[in-house]
């Protein structure tokens, strides 16, 4: 969901309303955001535990790519650089450029020499504001790993109709949250062309997931709960369709699942899935954003699916409770400062061996509007949130910046935005992406 800055302060979350219903074709098109700038791409907050994952990553795979190292300290940069120097010689020369959350001067500065802006700098609600503001008002294309509802909406709110008209592409949700959800329905969706069908529900059930938390990720989590008193947050936050275009049409999706339920199709058990809060709206402002093709009747829900017989509902039993106990925990300030105790600190994530050694397997179980049933399935030989994530979160930047997507600005989504173009390329980085 993003490192945690250690900056104080905080950028306000005051959403005014949807302002526009779909994307709209850009005016400016890529033509604002050319080859005169210094940088093809600019990784902000490379010195967090996911933002060096990244930095390694393109290091390793586009050693000529125009592109330099941000954040607010230039002595932990020039650590970071020293390290990817390691790794390939030419890295040890990449510029530096000092960028602060919370200075909209400097952000403006540092948005203003590049194309795309990658940032891993979070909790986004409390940092990430300023940033598309400048990327919107720029045509700088922009993509993140937050998992934050209230951060998003509060950005479709202030910056999606500015972003439309200058063609900036504002992509949330790069990582683990909310790709395997996003890019999935969109493959079971993709796997429908031409049949005279759409979507009529999917079903996603995560089915196996190894790997561990990162304190940008905890610091993320516990924001959002932080929050849940604001009544605009907790409308955010539980409404299905809240990250939908105002006005748009709704289905009839309702909560996400909160305790244990049996599977009809499988007959196992299943309990709640932590990341559902975001993933479904994600994927239902997709089907919006793609004039509802998926379907205007289009129906979605995720779960964790752990098992049958007894053991399975002990187990969903058991997972319902825990994730209960967390959220009743986290709201209240001295729950917060209980979970902190025992939680990873800012910086602080899984290691090399964790996420080398970490996996996941998410299905995803569609039908037709003619009954035919058909499954994806996305997966990956790494850590989710951090192994994974990074060749995520690396890719769709690296898309931003590479490859000829369709012309449109605005928040966007992974599906609406670059849709098979990031498919293939997470294919090419090892991930498993298929349907049938």
């Amino acid at each position: 969901m993003g490192e945690a800055n250690p900056a104080g302060g905080r950028a306000r979350l005051d959403p005014a309303g949807d302002q526009a219903l779909l994307c709209r074709p850009m005016t400016h098109g890529d033509a604002a955001n050319g080859r005169d700038k210094d940088f093809d791409l600019v990784l902000f907050g490379a010195t967090g535990f996911t933002g060096r994952l990244v930095a390694e990553y393109l290091v390793k795979k586009r050693p000529t790519l125009r592109w330099a190292l941000a954040g607010r300290s230039r002595d932990k940069l020039e650590r970071v650089r020293g390290e990817l120097g390691a790794i390939d010689a030419a890295a040890a020369s990449l510029p530096l450029v000092i960028g602060d959350s919370l200075d909209a001067a400097s952000v403006d500065a540092m948005v203003r020499r590049t194309r795309v802006v990658c940032t891993t700098v979070g909790p986004y609600a409390r940092y990430g504001l300023p940033l598309v503001a400048a990327c919107a008002e720029r045509g700088v294309h922009y993509c993140d790993l937050t998992g934050e509802t209230p951060f998003i909406r509060a950005a479709i709110d202030a910056h999606h109709e500015r972003a439309v008209a200058t063609g900036a592409r504002i992509v949330p949700c790069c990582g683990f949250d909310s790709i395997p959800s996003d890019l999935g329905v969109f493959l079971l969706h993709q796997h429908l062309e031409g049949k005279s069908q759409h979507l009529k529900e999917a079903r996603y059930r995560v089915i196996k997931m190894r790997g561990g938390a990162s304190g940008g990720t905890v610091a993320s989590m516990l924001g959002i709960l932080e929050n849940a008193g604001d009544p605009r947050v907790r409308r955010s936050l539980g409404d299905p369709y809240g990250l939908n275009p105002a006005g748009a049409p709704r289905g009839k999706d309702r909560g996400d699942q909160a305790g244990p339920r049996r599977d009809a199709d499988t007959g196992h058990w299943t309990g709640p899935f932590v990341m559902a809060a975001i993933n479904t709206r994600v994927v239902r402002r997709s089907n919006a954003l793609l004039d509802f093709a998926y379907g205007k009747d289009f129906r979605y829900d995720e779960a964790t699916d752990v098992g049958p017989g007894l053991a399975g509902l002990a187990r969903a039993a058991g997972l319902s409770a825990g994730v209960a106990l967390f959220v009743a925990a986290a709201v209240t300030p001295p729950g917060r400062a209980l979970l902190s105790r025992f939680l990873p600190a800012p910086g602080e994530g899984p290691t090399l061996e964790q996420r080398e050694n970490g996996c996941f397997r998410v299905e995803l179980r569609g039908v037709s509007t003619g009954g035919d049933a058909l499954q994806a399935v996305v997966a990956a030989d790494r850590d989710p949130g951090y192994g994974a994530t990074s060749i995520m979160l690396s890719e769709s930047a690296l898309c931003l910046a590479e490859d000829k997507l369709p012309a449109r600005g605005g928040v966007l989504t992974t599906a609406s935005c670059m849709g098979m173009a990031l498919v293939e390329r997470l294919r090419a980085a090892g991930m498993t992406l298929r349907v049938s």
